[in-house]
């Protein structure tokens, strides 16, 4: 074939751990009868909580049919290319097996909140349950060159507390702040996200809600941006562009099929990992947008991304302005079904 598809996962084929029903009728009619799939297949999913491996294994009882790592990209999977980053020392900020991520997209020396905050307790007074009784002396040497947010962290406020002090402090956490030292050491980010859907009838709090909390609270101490190194994840052209290795992905653009998107990082792509960027990429993306997710039919989109920022409507991330026309999905359809059946129509396919 001459198409494949790209899907989103929570929304689209789940809600939460609950399979969409519409999403194994789906899935039937994209494998022949001995599993295999008639058509490229991949899963880019802003999910950033687990291994690749896990990822595939759990779409694979969900779905029903088998799915391979090499399918699935997932917000961080883009940080294998970083690998300037790799040997030096680096906070990473999220939940689930963090280190185990780190350490599988290569990063050498990574250190948990959690660690920091066993090593630092003085530094986390928030809640006052947790405030240690007796002082623990140093003896733990840290200092973190960059901050990696894989996603939304179980307890904020310790997480912001703790990012905080090691921006302000360039790496020594515990350290008075120095704000003169600016720009800050480089902060890498997955999932932009400012709501997914779970189970619960409204949108839940995305990593994006955390990063707006992050990116304020910096700006209202310093008076200065926070700025990212590098943001990935959907809709970043990093996510969409990075390859894995593997033949069978298939490498598709941001740009929707009605021109590119025009995304600030793109003019601070460093040439150490720009090379390492898919030369081949689909001729153009088609967007598909179903009606389980986030997005209700009875909503309406404006037209110009600068009127609903003006209207705080806009839930993209701030350093993202795209084509008006990107806001737009190509087609809308009720769920994940209807558009396998959509596609098989616009591509003639007959599986």
């Amino acid at each position: 074939p001459s198409f494949g598809f790209l899907f989103d996962i929570d929304g689209v084929l789940v809600r939460g751990k609950t399979p969409i029903p519409a999403a194994r009728r789906a899935f039937r009619k994209l494998v022949n009868s001995q599993g295999h799939f008639l058509v490229p297949v991949v899963f880019v999913t802003n999910a950033g909580n687990c291994l690749r491996q896990n990822k595939a294994d759990q779409l694979s009882h969900l779905l029903g049919v088998p799915i391979s790592q090499d399918q699935v990209m997932m917000s961080h999977s883009p940080l294998r290319m970083f690998k300037r980053y790799h040997e030096k020392c680096v906070l990473v900020s999220g939940q689930g097996p963090l280190l185990d991520i780190a350490q599988d997209l290569g990063f050498c020396q990574p250190i948990t909140i959690d660690t920091l905050r066993e090593k630092r307790p003085l530094l986390d007074a928030v809640d006052h349950d947790r405030r240690p009784n007796v002082l623990v002396s140093g003896g733990f040497c840290f200092k973190p060159l960059s901050v990696v947010l894989f996603g939304e962290p179980v307890r904020w406020e310790t997480s912001l507390q703790l990012i905080i002090d090691v921006l302000l402090t360039s790496g020594y956490p515990g350290n008075p702040y120095e704000q003169e030292n600016y720009p800050h050491i480089p902060v890498l980010a997955c999932n932009m996200d400012l709501m997914w859907v779970a189970e619960a009838q409204s949108p839940r709090f995305g990593h994006g809600t955390f990063m707006v909390c992050l990116e304020n609270i910096y700006k209202k101490i310093t008076g200065k941006d926070l700025k990212y190194e590098a943001l990935m994840g959907k809709p970043s052209r990093l996510t969409y562009h990075s390859s894995t290795g593997s033949k069978s992905r298939l490498q598709a653009k941001v740009s929707g099929g009605r021109g590119p998107a025009t995304l600030s990082q793109d003019e601070d792509i460093g040439l150490s990992w720009e090379n390492e960027l898919a030369s081949a990429a689909a001729a153009h993306c088609r967007s598909v947008l179903v009606c389980t997710g986030v997005y209700s039919p009875h909503t309406e989109v404006p037209l110009d991304t600068r009127d609903s920022i003006a209207e705080t409507v806009f839930h993209g991330h701030r350093d993202f302005r795209f084509d008006p026309a990107l806001v737009e999905p190509d087609h809308i359809v009720p769920d994940v079904d209807a558009a396998v059946d959509l596609v098989f129509q616009l591509e003639n396919f007959a599986p």
